[in-house]
């Protein structure tokens, strides 16, 4: 397969659904250390393009991200190969201190007719995987992330048409918590830039009540700061669910195309018994179809019904609200240093790397 890649600017990016494949999170990336770059792909008979970021790791080293791009590839019987030639062709424009390029694919896993059909509670084991992604490809030198960059299997709720529509397809119990949120006095508004180290603090309670892992403060602030410098490429939407003088929840939701993401999301131990969540969630859903949107994502879930699962809570809260699991191909990894890449492998960077 011929392929050819053209640098351009990132402003210049397609339109797109994918948020992480804009000119908007190429700013806000660069404010958190990266070095975004962009090319047109060149391949017979098609046109697509993509955001590469460059970034850090360890001490010395340096890796390509594409955050969830490409956003058009071949069949899944192609996808190694493809994957092979786009990497030999990105190698071409890097800096020699590149150590992997990692690819954050959006594509559905190749998995997941079979997964939904037999009920999987998880996708096979990454050895199995490699073995599908590397047929026909020259060198075998697809690998699996040890971990997934963004979100594999999230949950997307479909807001298109009628209110009544989209409220029929949740479950009654979520119906019911909504509606409870309304009568026990619960309000949702627009909140400003002003007010986010408020959901911060909520938000690190969040993290520390559940087990995971915090993004740093000024990871959001370069969220706001870059909505601000360019606010046309996406629209940032930052709501705060309270009771009276107390904050209940908070979210931040971003707008790419007709696609809205749930990026983070906040709520306090105390009144649990309000639905806060439930509420603020209702809210952005009306709030995002407002500007256009046909679809909800709510970002990680379990990708089947496993209590065993660590986002199982999240999977038995998220698919109240309706919608389906999307099972994407998660991250994969293209060495172009073997030494170092396998180095940042066992020292187990990859756990805890900020990509």
């Amino acid at each position: 397969m011929q392929l050819r890649l053209a640098p351009k600017n990132t402003q210049s990016l397609l339109p797109t659904d994918i948020l992480f494949q804009t000119g908007y999170w190429a700013q806000v990336k660069s404010r958190l250390g990266c070095k975004p770059m962009a090319f047109d792909i060149l391949t017979p008979g098609s046109k697509g393009d993509m955001l590469v970021l460059i970034q850090p790791f360890g001490e010395h080293g340096l890796a390509a991200y594409v955050p969830q791009g490409p956003e058009c590839g071949p069949s899944p019987e192609d996808r190694g190969p493809y994957l092979e030639n786009l990497s030999e062709a990105l190698k071409r424009h890097l800096d020699p201190a590149v150590a992997f390029i990692r690819y954050d694919l959006p594509w559905e896993s190749p998995y997941a007719p079979e997964m939904r059909e037999k009920q999987w509670s998880a996708f096979p084991e990454p050895r199995i995987r490699e073995m599908r992604m590397n047929i026909g490809t020259r060198t075998w030198n697809l690998r699996k992330a040890e971990m997934d960059m963004t979100v594999a299997s999230s949950l997307v709720v479909n807001i298109e048409g009628p209110e009544e529509r989209i409220l029929s397809a949740m479950k009654p119990k979520t119906r019911y918590n909504i509606g409870l949120a309304g009568r026990k006095g619960v309000r949702v508004s627009i909140a400003s830039m002003e007010e986010l180290p408020a959901f911060y603090d909520l938000y690190c309670q969040t993290a520390l009540r559940n087990g995971f892992p915090t993004c740093d403060y000024r990871h959001f602030l370069a969220l706001f700061q870059a909505h601000t410098q360019n606010p046309i490429t996406s629209d940032l939407v930052f709501l705060l669910a309270g009771h009276g003088s107390d904050i209940l929840a908070g979210a931040i939701v971003a707008v790419s195309g007709k696609n809205a993401i749930f990026l983070h999301g906040a709520s306090s131990t105390k009144n649990r018994r309000l639905m806060g969540s439930h509420a603020l969630h209702w809210a952005a859903i009306r709030h995002v179809r407002a500007l256009g949107c046909t679809r909800y994502d709510m970002g990680a879930v379990s990708p089947g019904l496993s209590p065993d699962h660590p986002f199982y809570g999240l999977y038995r809260f998220k698919t109240g609200f309706g919608g389906k699991i999307e099972l994407r191909s998660g991250s994969w990894d293209f060495p172009l240093n073997e030494e170092v890449y396998n180095a940042f492998r066992n020292a187990d960077i990859l756990s805890r790397g900020n990509f």
